[in-house]
């Protein structure tokens, strides 16, 4: 068998990982569009940046963030009851103390019993408040925080090069899976070449 056969898949093989690896490079490279030939080179990220925040603003405001689902764990009556105890101590301390230091004269006309009632009387209209307040403050929020746009602002103003790098933190074993693939199709398929060429001899 000629050295040259033995050759092809090892040949193969680098084509198909340089060609992976250049397809992958493109994907941010060029960073500004270049003209060769009267075509026009761009890489595919940043050429698309202004379109990907778009999409990725409407994905985080209508599926990641929903303000509904976010109102309904607020409001939630099994996570107000864990607040609770921590505004029974404050009541509580406002009662025992900061009342007297505001009103001296009137806390000394209140006791215990009267602290008990009083907190008891406090805490049965906060529980019955909080959900209404919280409902009001995620619909304020809602108008003022527009999460579309805060997005798309946010990743359409990164450079470049922060783009590359927050996708290749994401995606890089998958990049170097994609990099070893093409070697591996490409040796396979410099195998097959010589089968055929043997088999044409």
């Amino acid at each position: 068998m000629n050295w040259w056969l033995l050759s092809i898949p090892i040949i193969s093989g680098f084509i198909g990982w340089v060609t992976n690896w250049v397809a992958i490079k493109m994907l941010f490279h060029p960073r500004n569009p270049i003209k060769v030939l009267g075509m026009t080179f761009h890489g595919i990220f940043p050429k698309r940046q202004i379109q990907f925040a778009e999409k990725l603003g409407k994905l985080v405001s209508e599926e990641l963030l929903s303000f509904s689902e976010i109102e309904q764990k607020i409001i939630n009556p099994g996570n107000l009851k864990k607040m609770m105890p921590l505004v029974e101590e404050h009541v509580d301390n406002f009662l025992r103390h900061k009342l007297k230091d505001v009103f001296p004269v009137i806390s000394m006309f209140i006791g215990d019993k009267t602290i008990n009632e009083l907190k008891g009387f406090f805490m049965i209209e906060l529980e019955a408040l909080f959900p209404i307040l919280m409902q009001r403050y995620m619909k304020n929020l809602q108008e003022e925080l527009d999460l579309e746009k805060i997005v798309f602002e946010k990743v359409s103003a990164f450079s470049s090069d922060k783009l590359e790098e927050i996708l290749m933190s994401i995606m890089s074993k998958e990049f170097r899976f994609v990099e070893i693939i093409g070697g591996v199709l490409g040796f396979l398929i410099g195998l097959l070449q010589i089968g055929i060429t043997l088999l044409t001899l």
